[in-house]
């Protein structure tokens, strides 16, 4: 059962690899994810806190906005990483930690709306003020912290598909082959479902933006 299972805590210090050449003195450089993940499948658990470590604060921030709940979201992130270590094994020598780690999480999002037996609830903004995301994508319709708070409304009325493509897109930075193989789509079906999303983000923002002015 997923609640037997510990809670994920990270790493003070990140899993690296030596090289002890004659010729060189000692180098550190960390692990990638997708090594890590494999460290882990292989039996090193404790690899996973530096998975942790490097994942939790992004992957909160998506399901933050996904669910528009933050306590939800928190545990949510919790389960996800609790399934990585249930479900290890599953994780192949050629995947993207990446999408599979947003996979995972599209399945406990669905698995808390069903349990719910309700559909995602308007956010409140402070939760992506909090937490907002680093990427050009959002400040580009987000010039004032007033418009920035509108936009993210915005977000929270799109429809959840839409909202979910668009997160993964365009917030979490994500390739379309990375969302096509998150979403089990093309690539192609990926990238237009992403521009009507943004299209319809565009319209409620731009309504919302009216009704304040009004």
């Amino acid at each position: 059962m997923i609640a037997d299972l510990p809670e994920i805590r990270s790493h003070s210090q990140p899993y690296v690899v030596e090289d002890h050449s004659p010729l060189v003195q000692t180098a550190v450089e960390p692990l990638s994810d997708h090594e890590l993940m494999l460290a882990v499948r292989d039996g090193e658990l404790d690899a996973l806190g530096e998975l942790f470590e490097r994942h939790h604060g992004p992957l909160f921030g998506f399901l933050a906005k996904l669910i528009g709940h933050r306590t939800a979201a928190e545990d949510i992130t919790q389960i996800v990483f609790q399934r990585m270590l249930k479900y290890r094994h599953t994780y192949r020598d050629d995947g993207s930690f990446t999408a599979w780690m947003y996979h995972l999480a599209r399945r406990c999002a669905a698995d808390h709306f069903r349990k719910a037996s309700t559909a995602a609830t308007p956010t409140d903004p402070q939760n992506f003020n909090d937490h907002a995301d680093s990427a050009p994508h959002a400040a580009d319709h987000a010039v004032t912290r007033d418009e920035h708070a509108l936009l993210h409304v915005a977000l929270s009325r799109l429809h959840h598909d839409h909202r979910e493509v668009l997160l993964l897109s365009r917030f979490q930075e994500l390739s379309f082959a990375e969302v096509a193989n998150i979403l089990e789509c093309s690539a192609g079906a990926a990238k237009v479902r992403a521009h009507r999303a943004l299209r319809e983000l565009r319209d409620i923002f731009l309504s919302l933006q009216r009704e304040g002015r009004a």
